[in-house]
């Protein structure tokens, strides 16, 4: 996943757009885990949520390729 995509005459990076993708599915994540009450159960919630965008951050990376989408 090399290149950027053009946003009205702007070249994005796909990395970056990716990273704004995994921003969105993070905050998903944490008021899912947030409703459930899951936190209570974590002593470092800043790290987790770290964690998790880290984590859905390299999927996306791995995942957009693997399933031929163009960035």
């Amino acid at each position: 996943m090399t290149g950027e995509i053009a946003l009205g005459g702007i070249y994005v990076p796909t990395l970056l757009l990716l990273a704004l993708v995994a921003l969105v599915l993070t905050w998903v994540a944490t008021r899912l885990i947030g409703a459930a009450g899951l936190y209570r159960f974590l002593a470092y919630r800043a790290a987790v949520d770290l964690s998790l965008f880290v984590l859905i951050l390299c999927g996306l990376s791995i995942l957009v390729p693997t399933l031929g989408i163009r960035l």
